[in-house]
């Protein structure tokens, strides 16, 4: 499969909502989809940042306010949200923080990068028209999920086994949300994507001297590939003429870089009782449920 930004069609006042499109691959995917004529809605924490990166897209744009790590911010956006959504993009998150709580008492990696989203795609999804992309990482594969202590309460805090857990909660989240869809008979498709080694600030928010030296600067001179490039799969699983519950991520050097395509998960992540027990639980913790 060959997939580059011309292959993105023109998509005309469609609304496209990108979380977390202040910067990186979400600010670079942002960009392609306002080019292609979308009304692009930057969900980001940080408004002041919001706004600076909307300013260097053309395009039609909005910033609104959205906190992942806050069910009360997910609950707002949703709430104040009218009309038909054509695609919805779940793209923010952190990587390797120290260990923190959101706002409703989750490990913060866990709580942002899938309650977070999980609480954010069913509250908008009796909207939603065309796809749901979820961005994962190639680190899902170094993931468990641990239903006896989810948020770290009980073990020693490891901020790389936490960013693992999110990422393959991430997958294990869009191929049930996949499954739902069939069976409800709805026509909107779930699917996943990953960036590979994408140079953005992700890694540099670890707070931890050796990690941010490690990956913001070797790692990304090295092997890294721009965040537009890093922004492909994501746009790839978004336009491409793929089944629902695909996973798109770089082709070359073993999963780092490269052309996108349809790319393999781990065997955790396509554990269906995993996958319906994570549902459950995520169902109790947010509140929120499938809807349809």
């Amino acid at each position: 499969m060959s997939f580059s930004t011309a292959d993105v069609p023109d998509i005309p006042d469609r609304r496209v909502i990108v979380t977390g499109a202040n910067s990186g691959i979400g600010r670079a995917a942002a960009r392609v989809l306002a080019a292609a004529g979308a009304q692009v809605t930057l969900a980001v924490r940080n408004l002041d940042k919001g706004h600076r990166a909307a300013a260097q897209i053309h395009g039609k744009t909005e910033v609104r306010e959205l906190d992942l790590a806050n069910l009360d911010s997910v609950r707002a956006f949703a709430a104040g949200w009218e009309g038909e959504i054509h695609l919805l993009i779940n793209n923010a998150g952190i990587m390797i923080p120290p260990l923190s709580r959101t706002a409703d008492g989750f490990e913060l990696q866990f709580g942002t990068n899938h309650l977070g989203h999980f609480a954010l795609t069913n509250l908008l999804l009796a909207r939603i028209t065309g796809r749901v992309v979820t961005v994962s990482s190639s680190a899902h594969r170094m993931g468990r999920i641990n239903f006896e202590d989810l948020n770290w309460e009980r073990r020693r805090y490891s901020p790389w086994a936490a960013y693992g857990q999110s990422k393959l909660a991430n997958l294990l989240f869009t191929f049930e949300l996949q499954r739902r869809l069939l069976a409800a008979g709805s026509p909107v498709l779930a699917v996943a994507a990953h960036p590979g080694y994408a140079a953005t600030n992700l890694q540099s928010h670890s707070q931890s001297g050796f990690w941010d030296f490690a990956m913001a600067k070797v790692g990304n001179a090295l092997f890294a590939q721009s965040e537009s490039a890093g922004a492909l799969p994501t746009l790839c699983a978004a336009f491409a003429e793929i089944p629902g519950g695909s996973f798109v991520g770089p082709g070359g050097l073993q999963g780092m870089r490269g052309a996108p395509r349809v790319v393999s998960s781990s065997r955790r992540a396509r554990d269906v009782q995993t996958a319906r027990a994570l549902w459950d639980m995520s169902e109790e913790l947010t509140g929120v449920r499938f809807p349809m």
